[in-house]
């Protein structure tokens, strides 16, 4: 009896009594609802149940009065189908809401999916912009052609001109044919500034 005060009195406080529940996988029991919310969203879970009904309602309407075992009014089958309903609606509600866990979930992945392709895309459109700006100051196939064509004329020319000099420096060393020769070829501007002897002229004095 002491003890039993001792225990009793309301100054001292009481000790906490832990309450063991019962533990689950949560993901065991998600998966398992997610099973029976997807059974009872398809068409053989409403052919079945419509069956089953029908032949409750037939057993117990056209049996004899002694095997009948749930009469008229149906208060058991109305007692089975509110079981059902309380059970049925919070195991879709759970399925939902994995549903739209793992749905945020994929969206997530897609939102970061898509920033790393538009980051991408933003990198390979700088790249294409600077190798187009690198390419245009680059030496085009039409501006070689154009400048090897030039060079290649300006190689002919000097070649021509060289072979006439080399002719005329043959003709003036051999006597009696520079002159002849001399005075029907008109003379080259290029050779105006070189005497008889490929040497350059010098001006002539003038007498006082």
């Amino acid at each position: 009896m002491a003890e039993q005060r001792r225990v009793e009195r309301l100054d001292q406080p009481r000790e906490p009594r832990a309450v063991k529940l019962p533990r689950f996988d949560p993901e065991a029991f998600g998966r398992w609802s997610e099973g029976i919310a997807r059974s009872m969203g398809t068409a053989n879970f409403i052919v079945y149940m419509t069956a089953v009904i029908g032949i409750w309602f037939g057993w117990n309407t056209l049996a004899p009065p002694s095997l009948r075992f749930d009469p008229y009014t149906f208060t058991f089958l109305t007692l089975v189908l509110s079981l059902q309903a309380s059970y049925a609606a919070p195991l879709i509600l759970l399925a939902q809401n994995r549903q739209a866990d793992r749905d945020r979930l994929a969206m997530e992945e897609d939102r970061r999916r898509a920033t790393m392709q538009k980051a991408d895309t933003e990198y390979l459109s700088r790249e294409i912009a600077a190798l187009r700006i690198a390419m245009g100051e680059m030496a085009t196939r039409d501006f070689i052609r154009g400048e090897l064509a030039r060079l290649a004329e300006e190689l002919d020319e000097a070649s021509q001109r060289r072979q006439r000099l080399e002719r005329r420096q043959q003709e003036r060393a051999t006597p009696g044919t520079a002159d002849q020769e001399g005075l029907d070829e008109p003379r080259d501007e290029v050779d105006g500034d070189f005497a008889r002897d490929g040497r350059p002229a010098t001006p002539r004095r003038t007498e006082g």
